[in-house]
């Protein structure tokens, strides 16, 4: 007879730890932060920001660009809050500035699992985890210090509060919930929004309560949503301009007037601010028409693009530019291609996000870096709507999967509209569709197998999991054929033998291989454009994904040690500046990043990231000039800055520096951000070598190398 025990259980025993899911998590970890601490680039306009923002409470509160809190950079402080905390205890760095992004993409993958497993099974929550990880685009921007996966964590972290409120009938949870988008907001303004039809509709329908109650605690939690959302920005509004940087990416330095014009409408309508710099036109149309970019790029009889003259001047990637390859429901399969170094390998350049159209997402300028497994996710969530379903009830009598399912659904369509129509934004910012994706594949995969197994083949819902597998290895396929022809064959033949052999064994033991095998034909393409940003330790200012980055051994857009200072002007400007407030003005925060990062000193960006904010005055430039802060002008030469008018004056008055005085040549060209284009027939082209000859900047502003015209202000007076 065995003696009573008083062992208490242990750690994993209480926890029931899934083990499945932490190798997903370390998956995860390893994607996503596996050589952060060896790249040679971020995003240097936030990288600046967060070098001054571990200066002083003023340039944190702000956002300030610069040490000297003269111009913020155009998105709100909260992503940037963490990675000045970190960077302030690990110091900045690559590694320091791109760790919060990294934790919060891997919170985002825990996230989904806690969020799919309570309703669909332990199975559901492991599948949408590993789609969460292996999606291209997670991974590429989870390795920067962009906001996005920031973003994506906390608007994950409200949908948990809203389940939990309506598990625990809990009025407070739903606040909290409403209250975390409104913080989330802080993060990236309008985008935390998307989501918010979701959580209303998700709400009435799985609530409890009485429609008088469901009204009155979301009135509640409305007002929760609005004190979160405005307290930051009106803080700032509300501060004298006098005490407080200028709001960069404002035509009339108001933080409201960023997030529901330049960060708001526009992205949706196209870019009617700020456009006279860098990138004029920027998002003024859906790519239509010809898909060269403006300026002097020309085409010569061997399809090859000769890059444009000079900088990004009159660049216009939205407008002119079709994504490689339209099909579907584009109308140009030779599209042109942009790669090399700045973002641009892997599915499109930075603004090079197809043809606006319900299918725009499907296409190669998007699809590579989000769209892998969508028709999986939308054939999935089809079934899940028709198996989830409880025959004794009428159809509008939803059960509590089809509430969550309906949930997922609802964060799915109205992101998917915006991107198929929007005119103004980067293709990274299709991370917002990642949840959704990974969540209706795993409760769709779930409903899928259950409708298998329980109808015969007399029946439709018994084809839903074939048709998946075929269509979405069929997409996958037309991805992968212009970079590797026998991996486009072999997905299509391997996927749609599993298909039919799924039918032909259906009710013999062999059907659960041949499921696996099917999986992992959609499985394998993903999975290694995941690893790609990995693999070429990639952290960039446009993050990309794809086999583009392992021919160009990373994508140096900007970030420490990017080689676009130039070391003698730097000396020089260091030994000059004596009592000068700022090391030297300059159009644009391209030009000014790299100074600040390196030498945490302040240095005027006259017009923010385009140089186009009107942030600065003559009359107000002169006394500084006057007053000995600022010493000296650095001038690339760039057309169309808003401060046109104290360039010419500084031009007409001003003494040149010649560059032989600090022993430099009159221009130096940066190793980085070069961009070769290349045409080529298919759904994406393979990318030459980056030449440094052909160099057109794209990390942390429209111009980022150290080129042009130094002027000596204090000959002036």
């Amino acid at each position: 007879m065995n003696e009573p025990t008083d062992k208490k259980p242990n750690f994993f025993q209480r926890h029931k730890v899934d083990w499945v899911l932490a190798i997903i998590l370390l998956i995860a970890l390893g994607l996503y932060g596996y050589g952060t601490w060896k790249t040679g680039s971020a995003n240097d306009f936030y990288t600046s920001a967060i070098t001054s923002m571990t200066q002083s409470f003023k340039n944190f509160w702000y956002a300030s660009f610069d040490p000297a809190g003269y111009i913020t950079v155009d998105k709100p402080p909260v992503a940037l809050w963490f990675m000045a905390i970190s960077a302030k205890i690990l110091g900045v760095s690559n590694f320091s500035v791109v760790l919060p992004s990294v934790l919060f993409g891997v919170g985002s993958v825990y996230l989904m699992y806690r969020l799919v497993t309570p309703y669909f099974g332990r199975f559901a929550g492991r599948i949408a985890a590993l789609v969460m990880t292996i999606t291209p685009i997670v991974v590429a921007d989870s390795r920067t210090n962009n906001m996005d996966a920031t973003l994506i964590y906390f608007l994950l972290l409200a949908i948990w509060m809203l389940q939990k409120s309506i598990n625990k009938h809990n009025m407070y949870w739903l606040i909290g919930s409403f209250a975390t988008i409104g913080f989330a907001f802080n993060i990236k303004m309008l985008q935390a929004f998307m989501i918010i039809p979701a959580m209303l509709i998700f709400y009435w329908l799985a609530s409890n309560d009485s429609w008088k109650k469901k009204i009155g605690k979301l009135s509640l939690a409305t007002i929760a949503l609005v004190v979160f959302t405005l307290s930051w920005p009106l803080s700032v509004d509300m501060t004298s301009a006098n005490n407080r940087p200028y709001e960069g990416g404002s035509q009339h330095n108001s933080v409201l007037e960023l997030a529901f014009g330049y960060n708001g409408t526009q992205r949706l309508l196209g870019q009617t601010t700020g456009t006279g710099g860098a990138f004029k036109g920027m998002g003024s149309s859906s790519s239509k028409g010809s898909n060269q970019p403006g300026g002097n790029t020309k085409s010569n009889s061997n399809n090859k693009m000769t890059p444009p003259s000079g900088k990004m001047g009159k660049f216009n990637p939205s407008k002119n530019m079709k994504s490689r390859g339209n099909f579907p429901g584009g109308n140009n399969r030779g599209g042109m291609k942009m790669n090399g170094k700045g973002g641009m390998g892997g599915a499109g350049g930075a603004f090079n996000i197809g043809t606006a159209g319900p299918l725009r997402l499907f296409q190669s300028a998007l699809g590579p870096q989000i769209s892998w497994l969508l028709p999986f996710s939308i054939i999935g969530m089809i079934a899940a709507f028709i198996g989830f379903a409880d025959p004794k009830r009428k159809w509008y009598q939803l059960t509590t999967r089809q509430k969550h399912t309906v949930l997922w659904t609802g964060w799915l369509v109205p992101v998917y509209g915006f991107f198929s129509v929007a005119s103004f934004f980067h293709p990274y910012y299709t991370i917002m569709l990642a949840p959704a994706i990974a969540a209706l594949a795993g409760l769709g995969l779930a409903a899928m197998l259950d409708l298998f197994k329980r109808f015969s083949l007399n029946n439709y819902k018994a084809y839903f999991l074939p048709l998946a597998i075929v269509v979405t290895a069929g997409l996958q396929a037309w991805y992968v054929s212009s970079y590797y022809a026998w991996l486009s064959v072999l997905i299509l033949v391997v996927a749609v033998l599993a298909s039919i052999l799924l039918l032909v064994f259906k009710a013999k033991p062999a059907g659960k291989a041949i499921v696996i095998v099917g999986l992992l034909s959609i499985a394998v393409a993903p999975s290694f454009w995941s690893l790609t940003p990995t693999l070429a330790k990639e952290s960039a200012a446009i993050p990309t994904a794809g086999p583009d980055l392992l021919t160009s051994g990373g994508n140096n857009s900007g970030g420490i040690g990017n080689g676009t200072v130039n070391t003698k002007l730097l000396n020089y400007l260091t030994k000059h500046q004596g009592n000068a407030k700022y090391l030297f003005a300059t159009a644009d925060s391209g030009t000014a990043a790299p100074y600040i990062i390196q030498t945490k000193k302040a240095v005027m960006a006259m017009g923010g990231f385009n140089g186009t904010d009107p942030a600065m005055t003559l009359s107000k430039f002169k006394q500084l000039v006057k007053s000995g802060q600022v010493k000296y002008y650095l001038d690339e030469g760039k057309s169309g800055s808003t401060n046109s008018t104290i360039v010419n004056w500084i031009k007409k008055h001003a003494k040149k520096v010649s560059a032989s005085e600090y022993g430099g040549s009159t221009s130096t060209t940066s190793s980085s951000n070069s961009m070769n284009f290349t045409m080529k027939k298919g759904a994406s082209a393979k990318m030459a070598k980056p030449t440094g000859k052909q160099s057109m900047s794209m990390g942390g502003g429209p111009s980022n190398m150290s080129n042009g015209t130094l002027y000596d202000l204090s000959s002036i007076y």
